[in-house]
């Protein structure tokens, strides 16, 4: 939910097939973590979309696309149990874990700073797909003198078995609160955001308080691997649904997933898009499963000419979402609590075109659990 790189880590992981790498440059090839020595059996320049294969290993990075044969990972076990972990470690005791990288997700015309943050907690803190992290940052709330600052909370933006597909790290997709003076239009350093700065500030190597895993109501069904799932974000809040396609597309797991995943995605212009070349590849390799939309509000205009938001996407597709949730698809909102407003009465006005009651639709969507919502 609710940045130049200095180092990045690296997995090597056997595989069949080549796997394109998202933009960035990869500056060091061996990280050592621990009594862990990562090594990476490459050398390239990401920018160049081109990746040169020197045996039979890839480099699995933290924003990495699916190759077509899926990804082995471990340990199973993670598979077996029946109810999602919860509140492990808590404020007063939190789990002391490391950062492993910050990688920058955006490019140069993005107003603002996002990065994805890779944290190794060794295996002690589990989750699934769509539960969140606390973060306490460094220091002392200014509020309580003495006290520590107050718990925020992050999406996971992997799945349980991490990055690097060893069920040891979690991922976090972390906008850079920054604040500007209105008077002089200068950023105030005095009012950023304290949890964000330090997260996207870190290093490999440097400690984090964590806390949780906390969250049901954004957790994947997977009783049913036919079941389609349509899933409506703004900016950070894709965090969960990368979680979700991985699982899906990218990791062979024991969830054989034969649905439909749709992603709407609205972020302000393309150099603004979240792991945007994942979803191209998803939707090369399957392209019968993923659907994906973007809204692009500085750059594509709606259909009275104004701005382009993800309602305005939900409305062309209306009549496709609307039957995908008569047949009992579930649908996920998450992103900055602002956008719900314009979705609710777009989706409002829509059922009343069709001489349907949106009050009762949306009551019935809660009632069979096809409805969740995580904003902030």
């Amino acid at each position: 939910m609710a940045y130049s790189i200095e180092s990045q880590v690296s997995v090597a992981v056997p595989t069949a097939n080549d796997i394109s790498l998202r933009r960035s440059v990869i500056k060091s090839n061996i990280i050592s973590f621990g009594n862990k020595s990562w090594a990476s059996n490459f050398s390239f320049d990401l920018k160049s979309r081109n990746a040169q294969k020197r045996n039979q290993y890839v480099v699995c990075m933290s924003v990495q696309q699916a190759s077509k044969s899926k990804v082995g990972v471990s340990p199973l076990e993670l598979e077996t149990e029946k109810e999602p972990p919860l509140n492990l470690f808590k404020s007063k005791e939190p789990h002391i874990a490391t950062i492993v990288s910050v990688e920058r997700l955006v490019s140069a015309k993005a107003p603002g700073e996002t990065c994805h943050i890779v944290i190794d907690h060794g295996g002690n803190v589990p989750y699934w797909e769509g539960q969140s992290y606390g973060v306490i940052p460094p220091g002392e709330n200014p509020k309580k003198p003495g006290s520590p600052h107050n718990v925020r909370l992050y999406s996971i933006a992997s799945t349980r078995y991490g990055d690097s597909f060893d069920g040891k790290t979690a991922s976090l997709c972390v906008r850079r609160a920054v604040y500007y003076d209105a008077e002089t239009g200068k950023e105030d350093p005095s009012k950023s955001g304290i949890c964000s700065n330090f997260l996207c500030n870190s290093k490999p190597g440097d400690k984090v308080q964590i806390t949780g895993p906390s969250g049901k109501i954004m957790l994947l069904p997977e009783d049913n691997p036919n079941a389609n799932h349509i899933m409506i974000a703004t900016g950070t809040g894709v965090a969960p649904f990368r979680g979700y396609l991985r699982r899906m597309f990218m990791e062979d797991v024991t969830f054989k997933f034969h649905g439909l995943a749709w992603l709407f995605l609205g972020v302000a212009n393309s150099d603004s898009l979240l792991y945007d070349d994942e979803f191209a590849k998803y939707l090369k390799d399957y392209p019968d499963q993923f659907r994906y939309n973007r809204a692009l509000s500085r750059e594509q205009k709606n259909k009275l000419g104004g701005k382009m938001y993800v309602q305005d996407k939900i409305e062309e597709y209306s009549d496709e979402i609307f039957k995908l949730l008569d047949e009992g698809a579930h649908i996920y909102f998450c992103g900055l609590r602002g956008m719900m407003p314009g979705i609710q009465d777009t989706l409002k006005r829509v059922a009343e075109q069709r001489g349907e009651n949106w009050d009762e639709k949306l009551s019935q969507l809660k009632k069979n659990k096809q409805w969740h919502v995580e904003v902030y």
